[in-house]
């Protein structure tokens, strides 16, 4: 089995973790399909924002500590009135936003960037 110590050497940058801080809040930019109308929102940690029938809370924003401008991901939960449980929970990466996306009838959301103050 000498292949064995080669993969285990592979695997291990994959293995570390990038150094990442959190933000005060995040923008988010939600897509109403029937109008066509876009809305960027501002949005604190643990603060819960009204757009059209969404209800939507932001978990947590991070950020690669080393460079700030770089790619952001956050925590959302987002619930619509005329839906019963949540329509989504989980993290968006905001260079990546179909990795993770939302799935619903009339509205898109997806992460812009962490607000660093």
């Amino acid at each position: 089995m000498r292949w064995l110590p080669i993969l285990i050497l592979a695997a291990t940058p994959a293995l570390a973790q990038q150094q990442v801080s959190s933000a005060s809040g995040a923008t988010i930019r939600v897509l109403d399909k029937i109008s066509g109308e876009t809305t960027d929102i501002g949005i604190g940690r643990s603060e819960r924002k009204l757009v059209g029938r969404l209800s939507i809370v932001l978990g947590d924003c991070r950020y690669p500590s080393n460079n700030p401008n770089s790619d952001a991901f956050g925590w959302l939960e987002i619930r619509d009135d005329s839906m019963e449980g949540a329509a989504f929970s989980g993290w968006m990466v905001a260079s990546s936003p179909a990795l993770n996306a939302m799935d619903h009838p009339r509205y898109d959301v997806w992460l812009l960037r962490c607000n660093i103050s």
